[in-house]
């Protein structure tokens, strides 16, 4: 599993209440087949910024970002297997779990060209403006990927 994915189950953990402690998160990874090193765990506490409380880790209050926010050159070199298009709509082929991160990375960018995105397991859907800047955003994505 790679680190972007496993950052953002913890992120889904987080959603679901305080996180106690690292040792129970580990347990909780571990139930779903995840197997952490602590100093691995603490890394990722720390680059997701999650505060520990009283309660446990929580997600972080103000304007911190919550979910990892890789670049999006890298998720789509790691991820992205292909990218179609059809009009002015993207279909984006990813490994098995990684669509939802590389729709992330690419919201995150905030480009004019990308109307929005609907992410599945191992495919992603962007909408573009156009023909013309659907045709854009394949060439940039395709460059990303080499």
């Amino acid at each position: 599993m790679s680190k972007l994915a496993r950052q953002q189950i913890i992120i889904e953990l987080t959603h679901e209440g305080p996180l106690p402690n690292q040792q129970e998160l580990c347990k909780l990874l571990g139930r779903r087949g995840i197997q952490v090193t602590q100093a691995t765990l603490s890394r990722d506490l720390t680059e997701l910024r999650l505060v520990k409380t009283s309660e446990g880790y929580v997600l972080p209050s103000g304007d911190a970002p919550a979910e990892p926010m890789p670049a999006v050159s890298r998720v789509v070199r790691e991820f992205v297997r292909e990218v179609r298009r059809a009009q002015n709509l993207l279909v984006i082929k990813t490994i098995p779990g990684s669509a939802q991160p590389v729709a992330v990375a690419i919201d995150a960018e905030a480009w004019d060209e990308v109307v929005g995105t609907v992410a599945g397991d191992d495919t992603l859907l962007i909408v573009s403006t156009s023909n013309k800047t659907a045709r854009q955003l394949q060439i940039r994505l395709e460059a990303m990927r080499t």
